[in-house]
């Protein structure tokens, strides 16, 4: 497993980062290579950091990370929706590189300190002063620009800022966005290309995406004049669960760059206080993202649920909760797992174990989960989700995705984070 992880890494580097798939996702995507350094420095620690650097050399003046800073080698029309769908650069404070004008949860602080802290050099301290000053402006934009519901959150501003793309926490919101599949006639959709339809987002599902982007993009993604009438507005538990362990990340980076941890501490308190507020649903023992235009949680039971376990100071009855959910027929998670975790309640009756997030297992909500586990001293659970997640990948290949029922590989059948993941199960084990 170790030599295929290093072989799908080193086949898709791309002369300063890795690309998640040649085939699907030919550019640089924001999580994926903080997931993405998590793994290569188990081995190639000099790429780890040139990961982040080239992500972050790519940031927008008021802070924010881009979902896709875009390779200007490859053709226009190469990937949609590509550098001229969002035509950043005629919005104010977008770099000089061709990006998104979205972002992805912030993981990057708890990335940049892992890759330290695993390979501690003069050049990684290096690595981290550079960084440290642009991590913090991420976290200021996230949590100052983006508190559309006043409540000390971020809000996503579309669904592909949760990660989880396709996800059904998103149908209830999104069911609220005017949009016609006839708008995609103007477009031709790359995925579909690379991977069954019936995998993939519908074409409403798109329509609708493309109908976020086109509102925001007006607005040459303003956030302070577009928050109030946007028809997206999403608190999202793993977005902030990210924020608040990046503050926690960020703290013990202070140390390192001689900064001040103090002020992260406390940021990092506040926000778990928040999620707990805004987004824990007492009824139902489990969090919820909630959208902020009709001040109400959605109704899906999802894996983001789950997500807030990997805050080290959850309270210890939401980290109960949390627990009983993951253990519970939803998710299966257990010291010895028969099925790997899926990323929706496997009995809903909207699951769906072949569409991209309505259900596939992916290695980095397990990931995710297995480090929440670990904080909180649940050894047995993250062995037994460690195992899980091998299993996938000893049968399967690094897929992007998997089946949550029969474990078959789903997606690009060479995938960067899966790779890198793999690398650190394999490594902390």
């Amino acid at each position: 497993m170790r030599r295929l992880a290093l072989a799908t890494l080193d086949a898709n580097w791309e002369h300063d980062h890795t690309v998640p798939s040649r085939t699907l996702y030919p550019h640089q995507w924001s999580w994926d290579s903080a997931f993405i350094a998590v793994g290569l420095v188990h081995a190639r620690p000099d790429r780890a950091w040139r990961e982040l650097r080239t992500l972050f050399a790519a940031q927008w003046a008021d802070g924010r990370v881009p979902h896709i800073v875009f390779n200007p080698a490859l053709r226009a029309g190469a990937y949609f929706p590509g550098p001229e769908f969002w035509d950043s650069a005629r919005a104010d404070g977008a770099p000089a590189a061709a990006t998104s004008g979205i972002v992805q949860p912030p993981v990057h602080a708890p990335a940049a300190w892992l890759v330290h802290r695993r390979a501690p050099s003069e050049a990684s301290v290096a690595a981290l002063r550079w960084l440290y000053p642009r991590l913090v402006a991420q976290q200021r934009y996230l949590t100052e620009r983006r508190d559309a519901g006043g409540g000390g959150l971020a809000a996503i501003v579309h669904p592909w800022e949760s990660g989880l793309d396709n996800s059904p926490a998103w149908d209830a919101p999104l069911a609220a966005v005017p949009a016609d599949e006839a708008v995609m006639r103007a477009y031709r959709r790359h995925d579909t290309a690379h991977a069954d339809a019936a995998h993939r987002p519908t074409d409403l599902d798109y329509a609708r995406y493309v109908a976020l982007v086109t509102a925001y993009r007006a607005g040459r993604y303003q956030d302070e004049a577009l928050l109030g009438r946007h028809p997206f507005l999403v608190e999202c538990p793993l977005v902030n669960a990210a924020l608040g362990v990046s503050e926690q990340a960020l703290a013990r980076i202070a140390t390192v760059v001689g900064a001040d941890p103090g002020p992260h501490r406390d940021r990092a308190a506040r926000i778990t206080q928040a999620l707990v507020e805004r987004l824990f649903d007492p009824v139902t023992g489990t969090f919820r993202p909630r959208d902020v235009r009709a001040d109400r949680l959605v109704p899906a039971r999802t894996v983001l649920g789950l997500m807030p376990l990997i805050l080290p100071d959850l309270p210890p009855a939401q980290v109960r909760a949390v627990l009983a959910e993951a253990c519970s027929p939803r998710f299966g998670l257990a010291a010895r797992m028969d099925r790997p975790l899926p990323t929706h309640d496997r009995t809903a009756p909207d699951f769906e174990p072949l569409r991209y997030w309505r259900g596939p297992s992916w290695l980095n909500t397990s990931w995710l989960l297995w480090r929440g586990l670990r904080g909180h001293r649940r050894a047995d659970l993250a062995a037994g989700l460690r195992e899980s997640m091998l299993d996938l990948v000893d049968a399967a290949g690094c897929h992007e995705y998997f089946h949550p029922d029969t474990g078959a590989g789903l997606g690009s059948p060479a995938f960067s984070w899966t790779a890198a993941l793999v690398l650190d199960a394999l490594a902390e084990g």
